[in-house]
């Protein structure tokens, strides 16, 4: 990339000058797409027309102090910002719906409040591995247009006794502070069964200590959790959530949708045919397809071809498969 455009564009984005940063970051796509660096280009493009709308480069908010634990002093939380829609993530219709609700509860918050009710701010999401959970809280963040914060699992389980109770009051006090989406993903690491006889003390007390602390929030954010085990939740963490969104497979239509997404980037034979490849992928998440796609554009692209065979994709989705079945059985053909 040349650095004297992206000099210019860091100096338009610290001076606010939106014209001059949509300016140069057009000349970088055009500049790519020369270099015939196709997918980096389609990529650029996507982010800046899609979310123009939702930028807002006048608005920051200031993010305080990032909590750390005591035993290694490892950031508990991340806190980044996305400009993202409804058409990034493939849903299905019901779970869609139930989404966007929640979205328009909290615009329209000063309504409910007049009546006594208040919009749902804590959320489950629960299905599969590669459903889209973390995706879309990503997309509610974008859409809702507060940062996204992650907390880092890794760094809040202590090998302390009481520390990891200690951390969680952190990251809550630092919520606090601010409007967020929080995703507390693979949430099932702290909220487990508290009968389960393979845990000790100190996990039950961690379940207690979230439990009191997700019931008594009473903030502006938006929280999630976010688990692909729901069966290890224990019972009384499902009651503090208002809100349950199951996150299935995605079905052949939908299948299809995430293989046009996701191939756009390069032009396709014409022996290319959607509903073929939607058929062949029964199973699969939307994460399998997008990976299978990636690589079947990767091949095409490092061989020097120009179109995108059905072959091609054909061959990245046995490859995909055959990684699914490992994953499963410990096997690969």
């Amino acid at each position: 990339m040349n650095s004297e455009k992206l000099i210019k564009l860091f100096e338009a984005f610290v001076k606010k000058d939106s014209d001059a940063f949509h300016k140069i970051a057009w000349e970088i796509i055009e500049d790519e797409k020369r270099k015939k660096h196709h997918l980096l280009a389609a990529q650029l493009k996507h982010i800046l027309i899609e979310n123009t709308s939702s930028l807002n480069m006048n608005h920051i908010q200031q993010i305080p102090p990032i909590p750390r634990d005591n035993e290694k002093g490892f950031r508990l939380l991340d806190v980044k910002k996305f400009f993202l829609d409804w058409n990034d993530v493939i849903l299905s219709k019901e779970t869609e719906e139930i989404l966007k609700q929640i979205v328009q509860e909290l615009e329209k918050e000063n309504l409910l409040n007049t009546y006594g009710l208040k919009p749902k701010r804590k959320i489950l999401f629960y299905g599969p591995p590669g459903t889209g959970k973390t995706l879309t809280a990503k997309v509610l963040s974008s859409v809702i247009g507060y940062p996204l914060v992650f907390v880092r699992f890794e760094s809040v389980i202590s090998s302390y006794l009481g520390e990891t109770a200690s951390n969680l009051r952190k990251i809550f006090d630092f919520i606090e502070k601010g409007k967020w989406v929080v995703l507390f993903d693979e949430f099932d690491i702290i909220g487990k069964q508290r009968d389960d006889p393979t845990e000790h003390g100190e996990i039950k007390r961690v379940v207690n200590n979230f439990m009191l602390m997700l019931e008594n929030y009473e903030g502006d954010s938006v929280i999630i959790a976010a688990t692909n085990h729901p069966h290890l939740l224990d019972i009384g963490v499902w009651r503090r959530f208002d809100e349950t969104v199951y996150f299935d497979l995605p079905d052949r239509e939908r299948r299809k949708k995430i293989f046009e997404k996701y191939l756009k980037v390069l032009k396709k034979d014409k022996n290319i045919n959607l509903n073929k490849l939607s058929e062949k992928t029964d199973g699969f998440s939307g994460s399998d397809i997008e990976q299978a796609c990636i690589d079947a554009l990767k091949n095409t692209i490092l061989n020097g071809r120009e179109l995108l065979s059905f072959d091609e994709v054909e061959k990245a989705i046995l490859r995909q498969r055959n990684k699914i079945k490992a994953k499963r059985t410990g096997k690969y053909e």
